[in-house]
């Protein structure tokens, strides 16, 4: 069976915290990635870094846990675990760009089989581009990892041989979790690490890359 937002981002924290067992500092970028939160284990050592200016920061927040003035980059209320700290966003930038952070969880558009990420305008007259951080994180991290589905709503695939729309970054993308697989991209191209209600064989039929076996 395919996954769903949260199982993926359930795979994501899980993974973090096998790649770094003795924790790591990570940014969650807008949108679903902000869900790994909720998934990190108690005591996982795993210090999540926002944007606008934060270290330390905890899962969402609910109830009257809610505090308007405590979010995260994408204005979702979150809580603080022991040892937050604020600050200026200009410092919180200086940390992405220079090298200070393990990992990014991103979203996308698009992911070539290179790793060129596509995540912040699909071209469209009509579509809102919304950069945000992502090109800081894309090359900042020493890690990047994108969180999405495998197909649109129109059924093309998100993961494809060059990317179509305006660039993020480029050969900045190590793994891809996806519903349907989970994949790692490196210098032989675009692996398969796991599949989901899909076979290999299927899955391969579906994407116009190469999977080596």
């Amino acid at each position: 069976m395919s996954l769903d937002k949260n199982q993926i981002a359930a795979r994501i924290a899980r993974d973090i915290v096998a790649l770094h067992p003795r924790g790591a500092y990570v940014n969650l970028g807008i949108g679903q990635p902000t869900l790994v939160a909720d998934h990190l284990p108690t005591g996982s050592g795993v210090v999540l870094h926002t944007e606008n200016g934060m270290l330390n920061m905890g899962p969402a927040a609910t109830g009257d846990q809610i505090d308007p003035d405590l979010t995260n980059a994408g204005k979702i209320p979150v809580t603080e675990l022991p040892g937050a700290a604020y600050f200026h966003q200009a410092d919180s930038f200086a940390m992405m760009r220079g090298g200070h952070l393990d990992i990014c969880v991103l979203g996308a558009f698009q992911v070539s089989a290179r790793g060129d990420l596509a995540n912040w305008h699909t071209g469209a007259p009509d579509a809102i581009p919304a950069v945000g951080g992502a090109m800081d994180l894309a090359i900042g991290a020493k890690r990047v990892f994108v969180m999405m589905t495998l197909f649109g709503k129109d059924g093309a695939a998100k993961l494809v041989p060059a990317c179509t729309y305006p660039l993020t970054g480029v050969g900045c993308v190590n793994r891809i979790y996806t519903d349907l697989a989970v994949f790692e991209v490196g210098p032989e191209g675009v692996v398969v690490l796991d599949t989901f209600g899909i076979d290999r064989e299927e899955l391969a039929s579906r994407l116009a890359i190469h999977l080596p076996e």
